[in-house]
């Protein structure tokens, strides 16, 4: 089950070399970028999200052709959107706008509905909002407290409050990027050490294992007390977004299928580093990152 609350319409506009402006209607955020991710590896999905007014309309009707199963709740307010121009090779924000928050009787129904499909699942990923102010922190900490209760295993990709919330419910694995710890003052710096100290203290306050992507530098990963570097040879990168959601999705996946920690990690690398090599956020080609993840080295931590 991949909790994506508010998913968004995403609009790109592209203009390849020589030929004319093509235009690119998905839906988009974090949580289907990592459910489309899941379901290419493999995995049987359900997504469960709010959507609402013109846009809700249009971002429902396309997750209908994702190959996952979405459960939908009506919502008061409308869904967000954002219109992107990479005709120049940069990615340029034209406008955006990430929804309207979330109604009481709007939560309630996507909690009950989410909650009904995680106990039902091997997994559940929980995915944050394009904004904070979207969804309330709270929702994610009840959530992850559920599930966990009923025996469920529980993935965050979560930063801020949000994630403060997530581990005050307790998560069996979570995926973090080391700039939002440093900016949420959860670590010293960007050196193995620094990162190796704050994913201890994650554990401490309510994280099974743990896992720190880092751009272009080896990732660190905590497997219930060994530190370990995460590092992939690099690839030739087209697009940097969306290699994060890819790593957790691939973690999600393998777990889900009963696999180990550290093929969790090997194929979340694999599957972040090739997302980076495409214009599409959470795709890939399976037999690519099955390949990739053989080539994932992991090995001790400087602590």
């Amino acid at each position: 089950m991949v909790f994506a609350p508010v998913p968004q319409l995403t609009v790109t506009v592209e203009q390849p070399s020589g030929r004319h402006p093509e235009l690119h209607v998905h839906p988009g955020g974090q949580g289907v970028w990592q459910a489309r991710m899941c379901a290419g590896l493999g995995a049987d999905v359900t997504l469960c999200a709010a959507v609402g007014g013109e846009i809700g309309e249009v971002v429902s009707a396309l997750m209908r052709h994702e190959n996952i199963e979405v459960r939908t709740v009506r919502r008061d307010g409308g869904s967000g959107w954002y219109v992107h121009d990479r005709r120049d090779g940069s990615r340029d924000t034209v406008a955006d706008y990430a929804g309207a928050p979330l109604g009481r009787h709007d939560l309630d129904e996507l909690y009950s509905t989410a909650l009904a499909a995680g106990l039902l699942a091997d997994v559940s990923l929980l995915s944050g909002p394009a904004a904070p102010e979207v969804v309330p922190p709270e929702v994610y900490r009840r959530l992850a407290a559920d599930l966990g209760t009923h025996g469920g295993t529980v993935i965050a990709d979560l930063s801020g409050d949000h994630l403060t919330a997530v581990l005050d419910g307790g998560v069996d694995f979570l995926k973090v990027s080391h700039e939002e710890l440093i900016d949420g003052g959860r670590a010293a710096g960007d050196s193995d050490e620094a990162l190796v100290e704050a994913a201890r203290e994650l554990r401490r306050q309510g994280a099974g294992s743990v896992l720190i992507s880092r751009a272009d530098r080896p990732g660190i990963a905590l497997l219930d007390d060994e530190p370990l570097l995460v590092d992939l040879p690099p690839l030739q990168v087209v697009d940097h977004r969306g290699a994060g959601d890819s790593m957790t999705a691939g973690v999600a996946t393998v777990m889900a299928r009963g696999g180990t920690l550290r093929e969790a990690v090997r194929t979340g690398a694999a599957a972040g580093a090739l997302n980076v090599t495409r214009h599409g956020l959470g795709t890939g080609r399976r037999e690519a990152i099955a390949e990739l993840a053989r080539r994932v080295d992991l090995t001790p931590a400087p602590t």
